[in-house]
């Protein structure tokens, strides 16, 4: 699909060379914070930014190990820390991370260090951004 646009090795930006993204929406995700007492809860939509259509299908086989992966995170997170912007962009940062690595072995990482192609590094990771679609903290 992408290649009828953009030709995939053209120029231009990822987004632009491959068609609008594909979202992948999870479901709610409940958790205590790390708030003393534990009497801090936050509820949180997380929506997966996704590098195509046919990329939906890879990431659901990593689902489960994917939104543990967010539940551990968020769980480290005090109350204070994701009231701030700061605090969310962060989150999100580290949560993209954690996906990306079901997709990047570490063994593909350091190998990819002696290539300077970085669009090799971008074609194997489906994972493109974490957007929030509700965050409420009691």
């Amino acid at each position: 699909m992408w290649s009828r646009r953009g030709g995939g090795s053209g120029g231009g930006s990822a987004r632009g060379a491959r068609g609008p993204p594909t979202y992948l929406p999870l479901d709610n995700l409940v958790v205590n914070l790390a708030d003393p007492g534990g009497e801090k809860v936050a509820q949180v939509g997380v929506t997966l930014e996704l590098a195509d259509a046919k990329a939906p299908e890879k990431v659901r086989a990593y689902l489960p190990a994917i939104r543990s992966g967010i539940l551990m995170l968020l769980s480290q997170r005090t109350a204070e820390e994701l009231l701030q912007r700061e605090g969310k962009e962060k989150l999100a940062a580290d949560i993209l991370a954690d996906a990306s690595r079901h997709f990047v072995g570490e063994a593909d990482a350091k190998s990819k260090k002696n290539k300077p192609d970085a669009k090799a590094d971008e074609g194997e990771n489906p994972v493109r951004g974490v957007l929030f679609s509700s965050f409420i903290i009691q």
